[in-house]
């Protein structure tokens, strides 16, 4: 029998709750921004429509995969320049989320919470991959 420690709970904790947090932005931008509406976004900030679509890609699948366990430092390392670009996006509008447009304090925070999970792995309850841990060892 293994015996988890409290850094495994607390990883499976940071996993979980931004997985869930990811899956929850996919879907707002595909229910209702609309796929549509969020390449329209994207591009009035200046950048190509495709980005959109690999960020909505990125939130679904980052969000099961971090959920589930799955190449946790992996996908978490994957997701950060997801919110190092939403910082960008959100840098005009000042420090705190919660002024008018959103500010940046938010997705960098986020940014820096998938690093810590990058460093402390799946923890407790992930899903075990023997094949992609082989293949990738630590990172996996």
């Amino acid at each position: 029998m293994t015996h988890s420690s409290n850094a495994d709970y607390a990883a499976t904790v940071l996993r979980v709750s931004s997985g869930v947090l990811f899956l929850a932005h996919g879907l707002l931008k595909v229910n209702v921004f609309t796929v549509a509406g969020t390449v329209g976004y994207f591009e009035s900030l200046g950048l190509p429509g495709l980005l959109a679509y690999l960020t909505i890609f990125a939130e679904l699948a980052g969000g099961v995969a971090l959920i589930l366990g799955v190449a946790t430092r992996l996908t978490a390392l994957a997701l950060i320049p997801v919110l190092l670009g939403a910082t960008w996006v959100h840098s005009g509008n000042g420090w705190l989320f919660s002024a008018e447009g959103g500010g940046w304090e938010f997705p960098l925070y986020w940014a820096v919470v998938l690093g810590a999970t990058a460093l402390l792995g799946s923890g407790a309850f992930a899903l075990k991959t023997p094949g992609l841990q082989n293949t990738l060892g630590r990172f996996a």
